[in-house]
Parts: C-alpha cells; structure tokens; sequence
C-alpha cells in the first residue's frame, strides 16, 4: 500500500533511509556520512521538513507491508522545478515492486498537477538505482553540470491518463 507519510512515521523513514544508503555508500564514503547516531538524527529532520511540506511544495509518500514500512520517496516542486529527492527502498523488499509503486505514486501527483518535466540525482556509483529509473524512462542531460559524485537524471513526466474511476468512465 501506497499512502502519504506523517510525522509519526519519522523514526522508521530515517532509519530505512540509513539501511537503504548504507547498500550503495558503504566503502566508497566514510560510514559517518551516511550512518550513525548524528547522521540518523540529522535525516530525521530533514524528512520532518519533507513530510512537513504543503502539497505544492512536494510530497511524501510511504510504502507499507502488513504494517511495516518498506520504502519511501520524496519530492519537491521550487522555482517551478519539480526534483525527485528521495526514493529508497529497504533491502529487505527489493525486487517486490515497491520502488516501482512508489515512483507510480509520484508521477500520478506530477501529473494531476501539471508538471511537465522532473529531475533527479543519483550517485554515480549507485548502478542499481540507475538503472532502475533507465527502466522508468529518466534519461541523463549531457548538458547538465556534473554536481560531485552524483548524475543528473530527467524525466518527461507527460499527459495524465482518463480518470477511470469518473462517473461514465471505461
């Protein structure tokens, strides 16, 4: 299930945010920079700021599984460009089709709202999540500066679909 996040689930989207960053960091980044007692607390905070966001700011969505959270993604909108922030899932559920719903659940809002276009940043040894978007049809923009370690991703968000739950629909 697929639904927006609250403050409450703050402790478990930081520390599936930790697990999750941990899969492609480790042994290319000092561990403190993405693990530990004042990293955890300063993800905390900035998914309470995310979750905190107004709907035209960004969203927060969370994926659940009998209970138990097991992915989460993240998105913002400023200055009329709308940026993929965040989208992790915890290994444990890999290959389940979570991330997959996740990223379903943030262009259905791209498109309700009219956003033609998003980016994203993935780390650029992070080949799992790359080509998890190449299969969701982010593409990289030559053009784009390099920011760091990290690739710059964009997506042609497009059209939304017939409302098929609207009265007379299908």
């Amino acid at each position: 299930m697929i639904r927006n996040a609250y403050p409450a689930d703050l402790d478990a989207i930081a520390a599936l945010h930790t697990r999750a960053r941990a899969t492609y960091y480790r042994g290319r980044i000092p561990e403190e920079a993405y693990a530990g007692p004042a990293e955890l607390a300063r993800s905390r905070e900035a998914w309470s700021r995310a979750v905190a966001r107004s709907d035209a700011e960004g969203r927060v969505f969370c994926a659940e599984q009998d209970g138990e959270l097991t992915g989460v993604a993240a998105f913002r909108t400023t200055a009329g460009e709308t940026t993929l922030t965040q989208l992790h899932v915890d290994p444990d559920h890999w290959r389940r089709g979570t991330g997959a719903a996740l990223h379903a659940a943030c262009l259905d809002a791209w498109r309700r709202s009219g956003i033609a276009r998003a980016r994203l940043e993935v780390f650029e040894h992070n080949l799992r999540a790359q080509a998890f978007y190449a299969r969701h049809g982010w593409r990289p923009d030559p053009a784009a500066p390099r920011t760091g370690s990290h690739l710059t991703l964009w997506l042609a968000v497009g059209r939304p679909g017939p409302d098929l739950t609207a009265p007379g629909a299908g």
